[in-house]
């Protein structure tokens, strides 16, 4: 019988919380203020037993010369001695002279004392004391060398030792830091330091239930090891910002019951050669001292980008941080029980030795999240708010497409502050409504000041892609219409899809394309002139026509042919210096066809304003009147020419519910967030 293989070596446990702990580690902090307060006081004491001791001296009193001419008249003086010190420059008389030593008593006693003076001022002194009865006196030359040369260098003592004792903590980390720069900075958590399972992660069912695998692995091994399974080495979670990467490593973090490491791929590069690679290694090193555990590295793309890439050659530092990278997780030293967890945006630009099996043997998507799962995120972080009993987060979830976890997440908060600004009790629909269409489109700039023309220039433009977009059948249904400046635009005609769209459709993009040309051909039918208002519309209807042309395959001259250049790459070094794949002729040939894509969108939205301008002055006239219009408004004035059910005048109306229904093509949504404000100077451009 063979002997049970061990996958992972025995956890060890982990009882180094005081080393963990820089606080408990050193001992300094009170002990070290004690000892600089008990080396100030003595340096203080000392100065001032030195100061006592050479201008005064132990009993002797101070006398002034108008009190030594008292004593020597009384003739109490016995005995005067000149003395110059020459640490000082001072001269001082020197003597004795008696005193009582009681009120009732007649013995005398003999008091030391000292004058200060002057001889070059007072140059009678000697004089004035040979007539007292001293003609000669004796003079003493003090010479005090070390007590001047003490004097002299000890404010740069004190202020050296004040340094010192002040930044003595600091200095002992800043040497044992010199030696650590090859350290790793990765975190060890546990369950207990993080809050977030699985329970706060939604939208994401399948990503949630890959990595739970990993989680039931470690936890019982034996269940997937008795058919000879073994768990993935690294698992690399891929999605657009924003969508629950980097919460989903936390719940595993609060699930599982192993180490957790997390990092960032950040960390690793450093301005000192080799200390990436240093940093791998130390990592990889505690991890393995811990297994079974897991690694999560955040935002790989910043130490994982695929090398041979960089410009202008040389040692790249990154590329060696990489290199060991690839050699811990998968190389012949590489040992089992070190799980790593790696989340990315931009798979993209990672180098393929590290996506292969073997480093990374799972790939796991983190999508935006459909219809369901935005109702679920919805229900998740309305748990943190008082919601009221008619806010419907079904009807908010329809009408949301395109949102990722973390716009959501911005949703809701941004309700709860409106319904807070307003002093409600509770957040209500209107409220998360109004913050959907923050979160979307912007805020509302009432306090823009607009003139009367510039509000008609934005009335018609908004009438001619309102009409458009009613009309034309292939189209998104409209939401509202406004021309109150929201965002950087001066006013928006908004639409929401009617069913989960992951496709674009040629009828749909040809319809969109002639949507976008109405706010132009409106101003120039009904205003005579032509503004920068439809520079987004140009804009955006020049992306979907190349990507008709280069792309999609929707042109039926140039057939079904990839011609467009991956731009991404151009970042990268890969592409620079190379030619395109295709001639000057196919790059005139697409150009034509963008610009015919265009032009019959153009020409067909034209036709179809001019045959309804009644409607389109009917629009534009409510919407200078009333500011906003809702869907059911919008679409009875296209349909019978008038409004029967008009909202009040100057405050927006409230969108109605059935309009709003689920998903909009993320490319689109992602395209018009994009077109917001681009141009210089074109901030305030009709949408």
């Amino acid at each position: 019988m063979s002997k049970p293989s061990m996958p992972f070596p025995k956890m060890k446990k982990n009882t180094s919380s005081r080393r963990n702990d820089p606080s408990k580690n050193e001992p300094g902090g009170e002990s070290n203020w004690k000892g600089f307060l008990f080396f100030l006081v003595s340096i203080l004491f000392v100065v001032l037993a030195y100061y006592v001791s050479v201008n005064q001296g132990p009993g002797i009193e101070q006398k002034s010369l108008p009190q030594l001419t008292r004593l020597l008249d009384q003739g109490r003086v016995k005995s005067l001695v000149f003395i110059r010190d020459t640490s000082t420059g001072q001269t001082f008389l020197e003597g004795r002279y008696t005193r009582p030593a009681g009120p009732t008593e007649n013995a005398e006693i003999i008091v030391p004392f000292r004058t200060v003076v002057d001889l070059e001022f007072n140059r009678d002194l000697k004089q004035f004391l040979a007539s007292k009865g001293f003609p000669e006196i004796d003079v003493k030359v003090i010479h005090n060398f070390w007590g001047q040369a003490f004097l002299s260098v000890l404010p740069f003592l004190l202020f050296i030792l004040a340094l010192y004792f002040l930044f003595r903590q600091q200095i002992r980390m800043a040497g044992r830091g010199a030696f650590s720069f090859g350290k790793s900075r990765a975190r060890l958590l546990s369950g207990g330091k993080t809050k977030v399972t699985f329970k706060d992660v939604a939208g994401v069912e399948e990503a949630k239930e890959e990595v739970q695998e990993l989680v039931e692995f470690l936890k019982d091994p034996k269940k997937f090891q008795k058919l000879g399974g073994r768990i993935p080495k690294g698992v690399l979670m891929v999605g657009p910002p924003g969508t629950g990467k980097t919460l989903l490593a936390k719940a595993i973090a609060g699930e599982a019951d192993v180490p957790f490491f997390s990092i960032s791929g950040s960390d690793f590069v450093e301005m000192f050669v080799g200390v990436g690679a240093s940093r791998v290694r130390d990592m990889f090193e505690q991890a393995r001292r811990h297994a079974p555990c897991i690694v999560f590295i955040d935002e790989i793309d910043a130490v994982g980008r695929a090398r041979g890439t960089g410009l202008g050659g040389g040692h790249d530092e990154r590329e060696q941080t990489l290199n060991a990278l690839l050699v811990e997780m998968d190389g012949i030293e590489s040992q089992e029980g070190v799980i790593v967890i790696a989340a990315t945006n931009r798979k993209d630009v990672l180098d393929p030795a590290l996506l292969r099996p073997g480093r990374f043997d799972r790939e796991v998507r983190v999508n935006l999240p459909d219809i369901r799962g935005r109702e679920q995120i919805l229900r998740v972080h309305a748990q943190k708010i008082k919601l009221s009993k008619s806010a419907d987060l079904t009807a908010l979830a329809r009408g949301t497409p395109g949102f990722s976890g973390a716009e959501l997440a911005n949703l809701i908060n941004e309700a709860a502050l409106i319904a807070a600004k307003k002093g409600k009790e509770s957040v209500d629909q209107p409220d998360l409504e109004e913050a959907r269409d923050k979160v979307r489109w912007g805020k509302e700039r009432r306090s823009l000041a607009m003139s009367e023309e510039e509000r008609k220039t934005t009335a018609y433009h908004e009438a001619g892609h309102a009409l458009l977009n009613v009309l034309l059948e292939n189209t998104d249904p409209i939401h509202k219409v406004t021309i109150i400046p929201r965002g950087p635009a001066l006013g928006v005609t908004m639409m929401l899809p009617a069913s989960d769209k992951y496709n674009a459709r040629k009828k749909e993009v040809l319809d969109d394309l002639c949507v976008a040309m109405g706010g132009r051909v409106a101003e120039e039918v009904f205003l005579g002139d032509i503004s920068s208002g439809a520079s987004g519309d140009i804009r955006q209807a020049t992306w979907y026509a190349r990507k008709m042309v280069c792309e999609w395959g929707m042109s039926e001259k140039l057939g079904m042919v990839h011609y467009s250049d991956d731009s991404s790459m151009v970042f990268l070094g890969r592409e620079l210096g190379t030619a395109r794949g295709y001639s000057e002729a196919t790059a005139r040939a697409i150009d034509h066809e963008v610009q015919h894509f265009i032009q019959t969108a153009y020409e067909k939205a034209k036709r179809i304003i001019l045959e309804h301008k009644d409607k389109v002055e009917a629009l534009a006239q409510a919407l200078l009147e009333y500011e906003t219009l809702n869907a059911e408004q919008v679409i009875e004035i296209v349909k019978t020419g008038k409004m029967t059910n008009p909202p009040p005048k100057n405050t927006p109306s409230l969108p109605s519910n059935n309009v709003a229904e689920s998903m909009q093509n993320p490319t689109r949504e992602e395209e018009a967030r994009k077109n917001d404000g681009l141009l210089p100077g074109l901030e305030g451009a009709p949408a």
